[in-house]
Protein backbone atom coordinates (compact mmCIF):
# COMPACT_ATOMS: atom_id res chain seq x y z
CA UNK A 1 0.00 0.00 0.00
CA UNK A 2 1.02 3.48 -0.89
CA UNK A 3 0.69 6.57 1.57
CA UNK A 4 -0.85 9.24 -0.48
CA UNK A 5 1.08 12.58 0.34
CA UNK A 6 -0.91 15.67 -0.21
CA UNK A 7 0.76 17.64 -2.08
CA UNK A 8 1.19 21.97 -1.03
CA UNK A 9 -0.44 23.88 -3.77
CA UNK A 10 -0.60 27.88 -3.89
CA UNK A 11 -2.61 29.88 -6.34
CA UNK A 12 -1.84 33.57 -7.86
CA UNK A 13 -4.57 35.26 -8.89
CA UNK A 14 -4.18 38.61 -10.61
CA UNK A 15 -7.33 40.87 -10.54
CA UNK A 16 -7.86 43.22 -13.16
CA UNK A 17 -10.64 45.95 -14.26
CA UNK A 18 -9.87 47.82 -11.55
CA UNK A 19 -10.83 51.87 -12.51
CA UNK A 20 -8.14 54.53 -11.88
CA UNK A 21 -7.95 55.47 -8.18
CA UNK A 22 -9.58 58.63 -7.16
CA UNK A 23 -9.18 60.50 -3.55
CA UNK A 24 -11.92 59.09 -1.44
CA UNK A 25 -13.02 56.20 -3.13
CA UNK A 26 -13.69 53.14 -1.15
CA UNK A 27 -10.92 50.67 -2.28
CA UNK A 28 -12.21 47.66 -0.65
CA UNK A 29 -15.71 48.26 -2.93
CA UNK A 30 -13.73 48.16 -5.89
CA UNK A 31 -11.74 45.32 -5.29
CA UNK A 32 -15.21 43.49 -4.85
CA UNK A 33 -16.56 44.73 -8.03
CA UNK A 34 -13.62 44.01 -9.68
CA UNK A 35 -13.93 40.44 -8.30
CA UNK A 36 -17.47 40.20 -9.29
CA UNK A 37 -16.87 41.25 -12.74
CA UNK A 38 -13.72 38.88 -12.87
CA UNK A 39 -16.47 35.74 -12.16
CA UNK A 40 -13.53 35.04 -9.66
CA UNK A 41 -15.10 33.33 -6.39
CA UNK A 42 -13.30 33.84 -3.00
CA UNK A 43 -12.62 31.32 -0.64
CA UNK A 44 -12.10 31.13 2.90
CA UNK A 45 -8.67 32.31 3.78
CA UNK A 46 -7.49 33.94 0.60
CA UNK A 47 -5.48 36.49 1.13
CA UNK A 48 -5.83 39.64 -0.53
CA UNK A 49 -2.31 41.61 -1.69
CA UNK A 50 -3.05 45.70 -2.63
CA UNK A 51 -0.79 47.65 -4.32
CA UNK A 52 0.12 50.77 -1.76
CA UNK A 53 -0.26 53.11 -4.74
CA UNK A 54 -4.10 52.87 -5.01
CA UNK A 55 -4.63 52.90 -1.20
CA UNK A 56 -2.42 55.88 -1.00
CA UNK A 57 -4.50 57.57 -4.15
CA UNK A 58 -7.61 56.36 -2.29
CA UNK A 59 -6.33 58.44 0.87
CA UNK A 60 -5.62 61.42 -0.61
CA UNK A 61 -2.09 61.58 -0.17
CA UNK A 62 -0.80 63.02 -3.14
CA UNK A 63 1.13 66.41 -2.91
CA UNK A 64 1.03 68.96 -5.66
CA UNK A 65 4.65 69.68 -6.01
CA UNK A 66 3.75 73.41 -7.22
CA UNK A 67 2.21 73.84 -3.28
CA UNK A 68 6.11 72.91 -2.32
CA UNK A 69 8.58 75.77 -0.87
CA UNK A 70 11.43 73.33 -0.89
CA UNK A 71 14.74 74.01 1.58
CA UNK A 72 18.27 75.27 0.96
CA UNK A 73 19.39 71.70 1.79
CA UNK A 74 16.83 70.12 -0.99
CA UNK A 75 18.38 72.76 -2.97
CA UNK A 76 21.73 72.14 -2.93
CA UNK A 77 21.12 68.40 -2.70
CA UNK A 78 19.09 68.73 -5.95
CA UNK A 79 21.28 71.06 -8.04
CA UNK A 80 24.17 68.48 -7.43
CA UNK A 81 22.28 65.38 -8.75
CA UNK A 82 19.98 67.62 -11.45
CA UNK A 83 16.73 66.43 -8.94
CA UNK A 84 13.77 68.67 -8.93
CA UNK A 85 14.03 69.95 -5.49
CA UNK A 86 10.64 69.93 -4.66
CA UNK A 87 10.70 66.07 -4.90
CA UNK A 88 13.50 66.01 -2.55
CA UNK A 89 11.43 68.29 0.12
CA UNK A 90 9.02 66.08 0.14
CA UNK A 91 11.38 63.42 0.60
CA UNK A 92 13.13 65.27 3.29
CA UNK A 93 9.85 65.79 5.43
CA UNK A 94 8.40 62.08 4.93
CA UNK A 95 11.68 61.22 6.51
CA UNK A 96 12.37 60.42 10.54
CA UNK A 97 16.04 59.81 9.54
CA UNK A 98 18.25 60.11 6.63
CA UNK A 99 20.31 57.16 5.81
CA UNK A 100 22.45 58.21 2.85
CA UNK A 101 22.83 60.75 0.31
CA UNK A 102 25.05 59.31 -1.92
CA UNK A 103 25.78 59.26 -5.51
CA UNK A 104 22.05 60.49 -6.23
CA UNK A 105 20.34 58.50 -4.14
CA UNK A 106 18.74 59.01 -0.74
CA UNK A 107 17.65 56.82 1.18
CA UNK A 108 15.73 57.50 4.83
CA UNK A 109 13.93 55.74 7.39
CA UNK A 110 10.11 57.14 7.27
CA UNK A 111 8.59 57.76 9.87
CA UNK A 112 6.58 54.48 10.12
CA UNK A 113 9.93 52.55 10.18
CA UNK A 114 10.68 51.81 6.96
CA UNK A 115 14.04 52.05 5.60
CA UNK A 116 13.58 52.70 1.64
CA UNK A 117 14.98 55.44 -1.44
CA UNK A 118 13.13 58.42 -1.46
CA UNK A 119 11.04 57.51 2.23
CA UNK A 120 8.48 55.60 -0.34
CA UNK A 121 7.61 59.11 -2.01
CA UNK A 122 6.65 57.70 -5.58
CA UNK A 123 7.18 59.89 -9.16
CA UNK A 124 5.72 56.81 -10.96
CA UNK A 125 2.28 56.61 -12.50
CA UNK A 126 1.19 59.70 -10.84
CA UNK A 127 -0.13 63.14 -12.62
CA UNK A 128 2.31 65.25 -13.77
CA UNK A 129 3.55 67.29 -11.39
CA UNK A 130 2.86 65.68 -8.29
CA UNK A 131 4.19 62.68 -6.37
CA UNK A 132 2.65 60.40 -3.78
CA UNK A 133 3.11 59.43 0.08
CA UNK A 134 2.66 56.17 1.45
CA UNK A 135 0.04 55.68 3.69
CA UNK A 136 0.16 56.96 6.92
CA UNK A 137 -1.03 53.96 8.41
CA UNK A 138 -0.80 50.89 6.33
CA UNK A 139 -2.14 48.24 8.74
CA UNK A 140 -5.36 50.56 9.39
CA UNK A 141 -5.41 50.67 5.89
CA UNK A 142 -5.27 46.94 5.30
CA UNK A 143 -7.89 46.44 8.31
CA UNK A 144 -10.16 48.47 6.51
CA UNK A 145 -10.26 46.96 3.14
CA UNK A 146 -10.41 43.55 4.98
CA UNK A 147 -13.51 44.01 6.74
CA UNK A 148 -15.60 45.68 3.64
CA UNK A 149 -13.96 42.22 1.90
CA UNK A 150 -15.66 40.00 4.90
CA UNK A 151 -18.75 42.03 5.23
CA UNK A 152 -19.48 40.89 1.59
CA UNK A 153 -18.25 38.04 0.83
CA UNK A 154 -19.03 36.03 4.12
CA UNK A 155 -15.68 34.46 4.55
CA UNK A 156 -12.39 34.92 6.64
CA UNK A 157 -10.04 36.91 4.52
CA UNK A 158 -6.13 38.58 4.80
CA UNK A 159 -4.95 41.67 3.53
CA UNK A 160 -1.28 43.04 2.80
CA UNK A 161 -0.82 46.10 1.40
CA UNK A 162 2.32 45.80 -0.85
CA UNK A 163 5.02 48.47 -1.45
CA UNK A 164 8.07 48.23 -3.99
CA UNK A 165 11.79 48.10 -2.24
CA UNK A 166 15.28 47.54 -3.35
CA UNK A 167 17.68 45.55 -1.39
CA UNK A 168 21.06 45.98 0.44
CA UNK A 169 23.64 44.02 -1.32
CA UNK A 170 21.30 42.54 -3.80
CA UNK A 171 19.92 43.77 -7.63
CA UNK A 172 16.48 44.33 -8.59
CA UNK A 173 13.27 45.60 -6.60
CA UNK A 174 11.04 43.21 -4.40
CA UNK A 175 7.21 43.89 -2.82
CA UNK A 176 7.42 43.55 0.05
CA UNK A 177 4.54 43.86 3.01
CA UNK A 178 3.97 47.54 4.51
CA UNK A 179 0.55 46.70 6.09
CA UNK A 180 -1.30 43.40 7.46
CA UNK A 181 -4.45 42.78 8.30
CA UNK A 182 -5.60 39.28 9.60
CA UNK A 183 -2.40 36.78 9.43
CA UNK A 184 0.95 36.57 11.26
CA UNK A 185 3.61 38.27 8.93
CA UNK A 186 5.96 35.95 10.81
CA UNK A 187 6.55 32.28 11.20
CA UNK A 188 8.69 31.57 14.29
CA UNK A 189 10.57 27.98 13.78
CA UNK A 190 12.76 29.14 16.75
CA UNK A 191 12.51 26.13 19.36
CA UNK A 192 12.04 23.49 16.91
CA UNK A 193 14.06 20.90 15.19
CA UNK A 194 14.94 20.25 11.47
CA UNK A 195 15.56 17.25 9.86
CA UNK A 196 18.73 16.00 11.66
CA UNK A 197 17.30 16.90 15.10
CA UNK A 198 18.86 19.82 15.41
CA UNK A 199 17.41 22.78 17.35
CA UNK A 200 16.69 26.09 14.86
CA UNK A 201 17.79 29.00 16.86
CA UNK A 202 17.24 31.90 14.40
CA UNK A 203 14.67 30.64 12.08
CA UNK A 204 12.36 33.15 11.94
CA UNK A 205 10.38 33.72 8.50
CA UNK A 206 9.02 36.60 6.90
CA UNK A 207 6.20 35.17 5.32
CA UNK A 208 4.24 38.13 4.29
CA UNK A 209 7.12 39.66 2.56
CA UNK A 210 7.35 36.51 0.57
CA UNK A 211 3.50 36.58 -0.10
CA UNK A 212 3.93 39.97 -1.24
CA UNK A 213 6.50 39.30 -3.49
CA UNK A 214 5.03 36.32 -4.83
CA UNK A 215 2.16 38.22 -5.93
CA UNK A 216 3.92 40.64 -7.91
CA UNK A 217 4.47 38.28 -10.15
CA UNK A 218 0.94 38.68 -11.08
CA UNK A 219 0.48 42.34 -10.21
CA UNK A 220 1.48 44.08 -13.54
CA UNK A 221 2.10 47.93 -13.13
CA UNK A 222 2.01 48.46 -16.68
CA UNK A 223 -0.90 46.49 -17.15
CA UNK A 224 -2.86 48.10 -14.60
CA UNK A 225 -3.48 45.09 -11.74
CA UNK A 226 -2.67 46.51 -8.67
CA UNK A 227 -4.50 43.53 -6.75
CA UNK A 228 -4.13 39.67 -6.20
CA UNK A 229 -5.32 36.67 -4.90
CA UNK A 230 -3.66 34.34 -3.12
CA UNK A 231 -4.97 30.82 -2.49
CA UNK A 232 -3.64 27.97 -0.83
CA UNK A 233 -1.25 28.87 2.12
CA UNK A 234 -1.88 27.65 5.71
CA UNK A 235 -1.58 30.73 7.61
CA UNK A 236 -1.86 31.99 11.14
CA UNK A 237 -4.35 33.91 11.21
CA UNK A 238 -5.02 36.67 13.94
CA UNK A 239 -4.98 40.79 14.33
CA UNK A 240 -1.19 41.60 13.38
CA UNK A 241 0.88 44.62 12.20
CA UNK A 242 3.42 45.11 9.69
CA UNK A 243 5.52 46.62 11.95
CA UNK A 244 6.40 43.23 13.27
CA UNK A 245 8.61 42.65 10.56
CA UNK A 246 10.80 45.86 11.29
CA UNK A 247 13.92 45.25 12.82
CA UNK A 248 14.23 47.15 16.43
CA UNK A 249 17.73 49.03 16.59
CA UNK A 250 19.27 47.35 19.35
CA UNK A 251 19.07 44.64 17.00
CA UNK A 252 20.08 45.95 13.37
CA UNK A 253 24.03 45.55 13.04
CA UNK A 254 24.13 48.40 10.49
CA UNK A 255 21.68 51.42 12.31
Amino acid sequence: MFNLVKIPEIKLIGLPGLPEVSTGDDIGALIIQATRNAKQEVLESDIFIVAQKIVSKAEGLIVRLDSIEPSPRAREWAEAYDKDPRVIEVVLRESKRIVRMERGILISETHHGFVCANAGVDTSNVEEGTVLKLPEDPDASARLIRETLEASFGVRVAVIVSDTFGRPWREGLVNVAIGVAGLAPLIDYRGETDSHGRSLRVTVLAVADEIASAAELVMKKKDGVPVAILRGFDYDAREASGRELIRVPELDLFR
